[in-house]
């Protein structure tokens, strides 16, 4: 057991957790800092003082402002342009959009002061009126209540000092958050006519004829699924595992009454040890599902909402088939088999992409309780294929709801 305590001559593990509301959800942004370097790195004041002396495995309340966190929002920074501003009139293809309630890089804007081409920056489209669309240069956390708190992890003590580059941990937690809620409560433009176009239109059962065995995120990301889907599934329940597979990303030792998994290869359901039923179906040539109404306290979707080409229809389905007060859990990550994932899905941010779900959920009248959680910036493990070119798990995003 670790028993030192954080001090400039050690490095400290920090799992940063940062919560706030938006008008139609809540939302847990989670970060893990490997490494920190308290007297290297870059930390607000009031962060510094409260890790400062802590011990491994304590969980702390940090008293922060937002400006600490994120610039204030500024109302020069929510402006009208021409809509001949936006894009690149040299790329081979012009870029989709402008979207109302999308997120774009600054580098697409022309003739704006402080935008250079190569500016990844995000900002938001706000307003389209005819050949004009106003836009929104603040953070998308500007403006919010936000709460922050930390679990203090491994600390080690820090080799000789030689200098190094210096990282802004809060920075990259806030790198990406508040893109998934709404602006002002106005919904955001994600459905429009190409929206589910998908590079390979041939039936999914076609695709999916022989078994893959394949698993799409790393097991720390696996883990990560599981454990939030324990928070919701219990003993006893009767869950519906939608668009399963060969796994079923659920806790050990959990006792369901049933777990019926409606996949698209027989072989790979027949192999999934956890499923107590199988049923073969393709969601995208028959969005109905075949069980009374009310059957299900969860109903689970992992890794796979990239694929639907009417999610609308299919969050109408599981909400039937939900009963009251059920949960509705939609996890992904930013991995997919790049010719079956719908068009927009690609454009967007990752973040973006728990703002289109919770948009699914909003338009689908009957959940409640919205909420999303994404947890970032975990090591890779080892023995994973992927490591030592990606030294980061794969992101988790997730959002649910519950049937009121």
């Amino acid at each position: 057991m670790d028993t030192q305590n954080i001090s400039d001559e050690t490095l400290v593990d920090l799992m940063f957790h940062l919560k706030w509301k938006s008008d139609s959800a809540a939302h847990t942004d989670v970060y893990h800092a490997c490494g920190v370097n308290i007297w290297r790195d870059y930390m607000p004041a009031a962060v510094l003082e409260a890790i400062v002396g802590r011990h491994t495995g304590e969980m702390i309340d940090i008293h922060v402002e937002p400006e600490d966190l994120v610039p204030a929002a500024k109302s020069s920074n929510l402006f009208e342009i021409k809509r001949s501003q936006f894009g690149n009139p040299f790329a081979e293809r012009p870029a989709a959009g402008p979207a109302m309630g999308r997120f774009y890089p600054k580098g697409l804007l022309r003739d704006v002061s402080n935008v250079f081409a190569a500016n990844r920056q995000p900002f938001r489209c706000v307003h389209l009126n005819n050949g004009h669309m106003t836009v929104d240069f603040n953070h998308p956390l500007a403006g919010r209540d936000l709460s922050l708190s930390a679990l203090i992890g491994n600390i080690a003590p820090k080799k000789l000092e030689r200098g190094g580059t210096s990282v802004d941990w809060l920075a990259a937690l806030t790198d990406g958050p508040g893109m998934q809620a709404r602006w002002r409560d106005k919904p955001s433009s994600f459905f429009s006519h190409d929206a589910f176009f998908r590079q390979d239109s041939e039936a999914d059962t076609r695709f999916y004829q022989e078994p893959r065995f394949v698993q799409h995120i790393d097991d720390t990301a696996i883990e990560i699924i599981k454990a939030t889907y324990g928070r919701f599934v219990q003993d006893g329940m009767q869950v519906l595992d939608l668009m399963s597979s060969w796994q079923s990303h659920l806790p050990e030792g959990l006792k369901l009454d049933r777990l019926t998994g409606l996949g698209l290869n027989e072989k790979e359901l027949r192999r999934n040890p956890l499923l107590s039923d199988v049923l073969v179906q393709d969601l995208n040539q028959s969005v109905n599902l075949p069980f009374e109404s009310e059957s299900f306290d969860a109903v689970l979707n992992t890794v796979s909402i990239e694929y639907l080409v009417d999610p609308m229809a299919v969050f109408e389905e599981v909400l039937r088939v939900l009963r009251p007060g059920g949960y509705f859990l939609v996890a992904f990550s930013n991995r997919w088999f790049e010719p079956k994932a719908v068009k927009v899905w690609k454009e967007i941010h990752e973040f973006e992409r728990m703002g289109m779900v919770l948009e699914l959920f909003s338009c689908t009248e009957g959940f409640t309780n919205l909420q999303t959680y994404s947890m970032r910036g975990l090591p890779r493990p080892h023995n994973d294929k992927y490591y030592p070119d990606m030294l980061r798990s794969d992101p988790v995003y997730i959002v649910w709801g519950q049937r009121s």
